[in-house]
């Protein structure tokens, strides 16, 4: 009797819980409203098998229990009930997989009048690219990948010259207007996917693979990577703009095509070079940083990683939150390189600056601290020399003073949490190996201890 009460209280918990949790679908905002009746046609038939087998189970624990004077009756074959279990098992199958075939057949064929775009996956970041003026995509190949070129963009096809490359981890699409997405893995398996969308699609390394959709909400969306692709696979999160027509446009606008990118190059060192006047009354004449001004040492960074720092500090990514008092002070000095040829420029200048020997002035326990770096160098570098192709700037070499209060303001959230920062987000969701201060420490004890390399 007590198993019999335990599967009935099974099966009113379970229906409780359904119909009384608080984690439903995020709000539909795409044309997929026939994949939310898919699913729900599954729970409806599923939930009645289940019902009805443990209910069913426990009247059989009920009905056939052990009575004195009752004697089993063994009937190995039972024409009627394996009939009715039969088509009725056909039936729900046939029930759950219709609506999922009718999906299936939309989902592979694309609207004529869709737009397209590219997403590009890698470890752990989003990129994207839409076709110019000519509608069409350029070739990409693996082998013309290169810090100058992340997409491997062919540089001998005319057509990709006017591609809009989009090297952020957040896209804008327009409202109302039919997207394809062509999808395109840098290294491992990824896969592209929208909750509010209700799509979901791998991107499959060597291959090119795609998905479609209808943005039928203005707003902003999460972009999350539902495949494991790696140790830091739930950091890699992106973000789609859904935007009117107008606001798309603008957006798209704002972008580089391949070629102007290829004509700005990496910046000129020689204006930079004038420009980093101003940066030098912190940073000193040679980038060696300043402890006494709270300056790190910047000499010999990636460009493009300072690049983006400083638009992040022009732009109020960095520097806004009220305890970052440090950060506070580089917002002015942008009024100086306040566009991105400028930014560009002084940063191209900074990375050709030699790296500076700085003074150690943190001490922990460096054993701990490599255990915990473990982590870190999947995208920093076993020596802490940096990774390019995953956006990670190298810490070897850096001023530790600097470096424990950076993980300290992403474990607090102090950097890390402005919606612009992705890259910041991800440190926030890492920095949470790191719950005291004696964990900063060691950690940082530890990078001192690394020669840096290549970046």
């Amino acid at each position: 009797m007590l198993l019999a009460v335990a599967l009935v209280l099974l099966v009113l918990a379970s229906l409780a819980f359904h119909f009384l949790s608080p984690w439903y679908f995020t709000p539909l905002a795409s044309n997929w409203g026939l994949i939310d009746l898919t699913v729900n046609v599954t729970f409806i038939v599923t939930g009645l098998v289940f019902v009805v087998a443990n209910l069913f189970m426990a009247w059989c624990v009920v009905r056939y229990r052990h009575r004195a004077g009752h004697r089993a009756d063994y009937d190995p074959e039972n024409t009627k009930l394996e009939t009715w279990l039969t088509v009725g098992t056909s039936i729900g199958v046939a029930v759950m997989l219709a609506p999922g075939l009718v999906v299936w057949g939309q989902f592979v064929n694309v609207p004529e009048e869709a737009a397209e775009f590219e997403a590009v996956g890698q470890q752990w970041h989003w990129s994207y690219r839409f076709p110019g003026e000519d509608g069409e995509f350029g070739n990409v190949d693996i082998r013309h990948t290169s810090p100058e070129n992340p997409f491997g963009m062919d540089p001998d096809d005319p057509v990709g010259r006017d591609d809009i490359l989009i090297s952020s981890p957040i896209v804008h699409l327009p409202v109302d207007q039919p997207m394809q997405a062509w999808l395109r893995s840098k290294d491992v398996l990824h896969n592209f996917a929208v909750p509010q969308f209700r799509v979901k699609m791998d991107l499959v390394p060597g291959h090119v693979t795609y998905a479609w959709f209808t943005p039928t909400v203005v707003g902003e969306y999460e972009i999350l990577c539902e495949e494991l692709c790696g140790f830091a696979h739930h950091t890699m999160r992106g973000r789609v703009v859904v935007d009117e027509r107008a606001d798309f446009e603008a957006w798209l606008d704002s972008h580089p095509t391949y070629a102007e990118t290829m004509e700005r190059g990496q910046g000129d060192a020689a204006l930079g070079q004038a420009s980093y006047a101003y940066c030098s009354a912190c940073h000193g004449r040679d980038g060696q940083g300043i402890l006494s001004l709270d300056a790190p040492a910047i000499a010999g960074m990636d460009v493009e990683y300072t690049a983006r720092q400083l638009r992040y500090y022009r732009d109020g990514v960095r520097g806004t939150h009220p305890e970052d008092a440090v950060g506070a002070n580089m917002r002015p000095v942008m009024a100086v390189i306040p566009d991105d040829e400028s930014i560009l420029n002084v940063s191209a200048y900074i990375a050709t600056m030699p790296a500076q020997t700085v003074e150690e002035t943190i001490f922990g326990d460096v054993e701990r601290g490599e255990r915990i770096y473990g982590s870190c160098a999947a995208c920093h570098g076993a020596n802490g020399e940096g990774i390019w192709a995953v956006n990670a700037p190298a810490l070897a070499g850096q001023n530790d003073w600097y470096l424990a209060a950076q993980l300290r303001n992403f474990r607090d959230g102090v950097r890390g949490a402005h919606p612009g920062d992705l890259y910041g987000d991800q440190m926030m969701l890492m920095a949470d190996i790191l719950p005291t201060d004696d964990h900063v420490d060691d950690v940082v004890a530890y990078l001192n201890t690394l020669s840096g390399g290549t970046n």
